[in-house]
């Protein structure tokens, strides 16, 4: 059953399976598979068919799929890593739902392979979606890793037709002073990492941002004093380090992520003004306490422009960051600025022994500079808790709902699948 499919009926099968799962230490119903027990925290755990996750307390960890198995009684499957060199595919419809985009339909397929035995799993996402304010967008995100994880590829591609507001510059910006912009968006970034030695990955990527059919429905304001234009161009080459030691990459439980890139944008490639950047994207995850399934997840990130004058859109932003992570409590784009600095913690625990459930709160704060060349504005906190569900034992996947506030009455709620750092 693949993961849209599971996103699709949960809340069906959640009405009727919970009740039979509330006592976790029994078995489930019609399952008799042989327990294999493994802490969910260990790194690179091979699974086999017959593979049962336990935590230490030797409580079997369950998901998604087991709740709609035993309530709609479809016959158990096998709890098995079926990727290998044969390309496995997936496609399906789903909704979502965002503060930027109201409802969503989305289409959204992907495919997963091995280059050989050994190497880590590549994968090549792509969603189409259409939403309740009139956007269109349409995401490919590839992760490939060669034969022997010598050498990383990491692709993002995207069209966007995005009617978006902005509010201003700089971190004490007003929520008051919306102004309706619309514009037109295509990306395309290609980064090639090389294995170094142990957790250490670097090289380099060229990179493209253009923004055309810019429009604005206001006249005075701070996107007017930076200077209104109908089409921005950024394109350049980066440079890329990457230091990671996370236990696993889509629920990490300890370890840290470093990752540096700077970017240099050039006229003679085509790009409207040449200027350059730099992310410095910093993580650690802690055991609090000790052994347990809970964690202490602290988060570092800082958006810098080190020279010249990007165009208004290319400058770093609320939610614009890779992933759209930054700044749950606020509207994609809320803060806009020449400088970024952002810090958050959150502290992620389970609700049920068995995994299906879990509870997280999160305190994270933001300041932003003007216009290039002037200084760091207030800093603006946002806060909230939330409820993890899980989609796979096997890759720790989990449903993310968590409630946001922000302030000057900023607040919202925000769906998506995967931990949010």
């Amino acid at each position: 059953m693949n993961l849209i499919l599971k996103l699709a009926l949960f809340f069906i099968g959640a009405l009727f399976a919970v009740p039979a799962f509330a006592q976790q230490n029994k078995p489930v119903p019609g399952k008799s598979i042989p327990v294999k027990k493994i802490n969910p925290i260990e790194k690179d755990t091979t699974l086999s068919s017959d593979t049962t996750i336990v935590n230490a307390k030797g409580v079997r960890q369950i998901d998604i799929s087991d709740l709609l198995e035993h309530a709609l009684h479809i016959k158990p499957g096998k709890k098995a890593d079926t990727v290998g060199l044969k390309p496995l595919f997936s496609v399906a419809p789903a909704v979502g739902y965002t503060l930027v985009s109201k409802l969503a339909v989305v289409l959204a397929g992907n495919v997963a392979f091995r280059t050989d035995a050994k190497a880590r799993i590549s994968t090549i996402v792509a969603n189409m979606s259409f939403t309740q304010r009139k956007q269109f967008t349409f995401p490919i995100l590839s992760d490939i890793w060669t034969k022997g994880n010598k050498y990383n590829f990491i692709g993002d591609y995207r069209f966007y037709r995005y009617p978006q507001s902005t509010y201003g510059l700089g971190s004490s910006s007003n929520i008051t002073h919306e102004d309706p912009m619309d514009y037109s968006y295509t990306r395309f970034y290609e980064t090639i990492l090389r294995h170094i030695g142990g957790n250490l990955y670097a090289g380099a990527g060229y990179i493209i941002d253009d923004h055309w059919n810019i429009t604005d429905k206001n006249t005075f304001n701070d996107y007017a004093a930076y200077g209104k234009t109908s089409n921005t161009v950024a394109t350049g080459f980066t440079l890329n380090a990457l230091l990671d030691s996370r236990d696993n990459a889509i629920n990490p439980h300890r370890g840290g992520y470093a990752s540096v890139q700077y970017r240099d944008n050039y006229k003679f490639l085509g790009s409207t003004s040449s200027w350059q950047s730099l992310i410095v994207d910093l993580r650690r995850y802690i055991n609090l306490p000790e052994g347990s399934d809970n964690v202490l997840a602290v988060w570092s990130y800082d958006w810098l422009i080190l020279g010249g004058k990007p165009g208004y859109l290319d400058l770093p932003s609320t939610q614009w960051d890779a992933f759209s992570a930054t700044g749950r409590g606020y509207i994609q784009g809320r803060f806009r600025g020449a400088q970024m600095v952002y810090a958050e913690a959150e502290y992620r625990y389970k609700i049920l022994n068995n995994g299906l459930l879990g509870g997280v709160f999160f305190l994270n704060a933001e300041s932003f500079s003007a216009a290039p060349g002037t200084r760091l504005q207030g800093i603006q906190p946002g806060y909230g808790p939330g409820l993890r569900i899980k989609l796979n034992t096997i890759s720790k996947t989990n449903i993310c709902v968590d409630y946001g506030f922000g302030r000057q009455g900023s607040r919202g709620l925000f769906i998506d699948v995967g931990e949010i750092f």
